[in-house]
């Protein structure tokens, strides 16, 4: 599954993480990645453990924890502390998937990655290229979202960044082990979280939707790996 999470981030606070970032120094983005990432990747990204990229992350994933939509489509069970990355003059990051477990920086946890997930710092205004492209069963999707908005898909998934021929392309990414690792178990408990939620707001509490929200929390309790 696919998902467009809008406005996480205020743009108040998308300026602030932006004047920040600004006036921080950024490093090659393939130091983080395995040989073949290496070979197909060209950005710039802030260290792991620099001060400013864990003060940063903890705002992302604070904004995040206020996201209902965020929890029922990824059901994070724990996260890699968001990263930051930059593209310019031509940068870009060629096809590849992400890693299947990684390592959270100054730890010694690890965690599989379920769900790959990228928030834009930047609007679309501000620069050409630069679209997400991610493939999966359903074809190739093109992702340019508005400052603040974030996409999550599952990590499995074929993406690339397009080359970055105006501006700059700043954003936050990260990775998340999710309750359920299924892609599709975890879209089917999405769609009837979203559903019971409507009805809820629709017509209020009731015999059926007790019984459709039992439905889904046992479902949620046969799946999930906790």
């Amino acid at each position: 599954m696919m998902l467009h999470v809008p406005e996480v981030l205020t743009a108040d606070e998308v300026a602030d993480i932006r004047r920040r970032l600004d006036a921080t120094q950024w490093v090659d983005g393939r130091e983080t990645v395995g040989p073949q990432g290496a070979q197909v990747k060209r950005n710039r990204q802030l260290p792991e453990l620099s001060p400013v990229t864990q003060e940063l992350g903890a705002i992302v994933l604070q904004a995040l924890a206020k996201q209902p939509l965020y929890f029922s489509a990824a059901l994070p069970l724990r996260t890699v502390p968001p990263l930051f990355n930059r593209y310019e003059g031509g940068e870009h990051y060629g096809d590849h998937i992400d890693g299947s477990v990684r390592s959270v920086p100054g730890t010694t946890l690890r965690l599989r990655t379920d769900v790959s997930c990228t928030l834009f710092l930047t609007d679309p205004d501000d620069y050409d290229g630069g679209e997400l492209v991610i493939s999966d069963s359903y074809g190739t999707h093109e992702v340019k979202l508005p400052a603040g908005d974030l996409i999550l898909y599952p990590a499995t998934s074929v993406h690339r960044v397009e080359p970055v021929t105006r501006g700059a392309r700043v954003c936050s990414f990260f990775w998340v082990q999710s309750m359920v690792r299924d892609d599709w178990q975890r879209s089917m408990l999405y769609e009837l979280d979203r559903n019971i939620q409507s009805l809820r707001a629709r017509i209020g509490d009731g015999e059926e939707l007790v019984g459709l929200t039992g439905h889904y929390h046992n479902l949620l309790r046969q799946w999930s790996d906790v």
